[in-house]
């Protein structure tokens, strides 16, 4: 009864002050007609306040996202089912979802005629320009009376997660260098001749073709071996961002960080497509949630798009390079890099040699604080190149699609920067 009386509305709270009022004036005035219509005027938010606490319901609440993984400015649908279990309450429920401001305005639902058994179900739609994983909810609920007097708030603990990734863009097929891009454990390959060191053999199994014995490496190793006529491979490719808060000008989604980080999605989406296994290194190390998989391209991109949605700016100086020291070398490696400093040569020269072949987009960022348009523009193309990188620079105004595709005019100039270098 103490938290029906503490839920008076502003019109409750003006029925007991008129009813309170009525009443003195009543006795002072010594009027009992006046006194009969305060009592009533009292009673009225009084009664209803004695009812709505002696209302017994039992709400449960089902949220659901789908999906939970979209691009920044798609949609997300909300779908929200409430069933009632308990006694029949008085009077209307008025639900509020709590929302994110950047997912839009918080939805708000009136619902009438609630009963034993009584089941509803609502949506709503959100939508984000800016990524991030953004939680929905609580639920807040208020149970009002017919006139408006008193309301009683109750509250659900359930939250849902909506993950929202960066902006992609398609990007056109360029030559990414080399004779082969990538690497991996394993690369097709027929052995039609050879010897027992030529060749993957591995022991007989029910079914096999007898022509596909490998009688060498049978006599040797006294079991029926059979060749492995092929090997299923899958290209790797490194894609390192630096994210370092340094490295980076501007602020919130103008910043140059968030151009980088789109154009890291947009390059992992079209090398995922390409049957590249992408996986994530930023200025802190690899990724461990994006590390190299085996799945296919609309699936294995998942798990780096959310790391690219969450991720923050780092304060750290220096690019870490101990990724660098691991078994393997080899394979296709895409930079895309802010400003550059002469503590980055080292740990970007490591880089380049670690890599089968290099592509690098270098971020203008003095463009993104530039308003007269004064500064020098290509970044650090120049120290990049010294360095064997095939290297374009990219603008606040320049699009990804244009600048991936002058990569494929760079390769000339990589080349010979990279006998000059040597």
């Amino acid at each position: 009864m103490r938290e029906a009386l503490a839920g008076l509305t502003v019109r409750g709270r003006a029925f007991v002050a008129a009813g309170v009022t009525a009443v003195v004036c009543a006795i002072v005035l010594g009027q009992p007609a006046l006194t009969r219509v305060g009592v009533l005027v009292l009673a009225l938010p009084t009664v209803t306040a004695l009812v709505l606490a002696r209302s017994r319901y039992k709400l449960a609440l089902v949220r659901t996202v789908a999906p939970q993984l979209v691009a920044a400015g798609q949609p997300a649908r909300v779908d929200l089912t409430l069933t009632n279990e308990g006694r029949t309450p008085s009077g209307v429920l008025l639900l509020e979802d709590h929302v994110p401001y950047v997912l839009g305005s918080r939805p708000r639902f009136v619902l009438e005629g609630i009963g034993h058994g009584w089941r509803r179900h609502a949506a709503y739609q959100v939508r984000s320009d800016v990524r991030g994983r953004f939680e929905i909810g609580p639920m807040s609920v208020r149970v009002a009376d017919p006139f408006g007097l008193v309301e009683l708030g109750r509250s659900f603990r359930t939250t849902a997660s909506l993950t929202v990734t960066p902006r992609t863009v398609p990007l056109p097929t360029i030559p990414l260098g080399g004779g082969w891009t990538g690497a991996g454990d394993n690369r097709p390959r027929a052995f039609a001749t050879g010897s027992a060191e030529d060749v993957t053999v591995r022991e007989y199994r029910r079914g096999d073709d007898l022509r596909r014995v490998h009688w060498r490496s049978s006599a040797r190793t006294g079991e029926l071996m059979v060749r492995r006529e092929e090997q299923p491979w899958q290209s790797r490719a490194t894609l390192f961002l630096d994210n370092r808060e340094g490295a980076h000008r501007g602020q919130g989604v103008a910043s140059s960080l968030e151009a980088a980080v789109s154009a890291a999605a947009s390059i992992a989406v079209h090398l995922s497509h390409r049957g590249f296994a992408v996986r994530l290194v930023t200025a802190s190390g690899e990724e461990p949630g994006s590390a190299w998989h085996q799945r296919d391209a609309d699936v294995g991109t998942g798990p780096l798009l959310e790391a690219l949605a969450v991720l923050q700016p780092v304060r750290t100086p220096r690019l870490d390079g101990s990724w660098l020291g691991e078994q393997g070398h080899g394979g296709l490696t895409v930079a895309v890099l802010g400003g550059v400093e002469a503590l980055d040569v080292p740990v970007l020269r490591r880089m380049r040699h670690h890599a089968g072949s290099g592509l690098a987009l270098s971020l203008d960022v003095d463009a993104w604080v530039d308003t007269d348009g004064t500064a020098a523009p290509g970044g650090a193309v120049p120290v990049l190149v010294q360095q064997g990188w095939r290297a374009v620079p990219l603008g606040p105004r320049d699009r990804l699609d244009a600048v991936w595709q002058d990569l494929s005019s760079a390769a000339g100039r990589g080349v010979r920067a990279t006998e000059v270098a040597r």
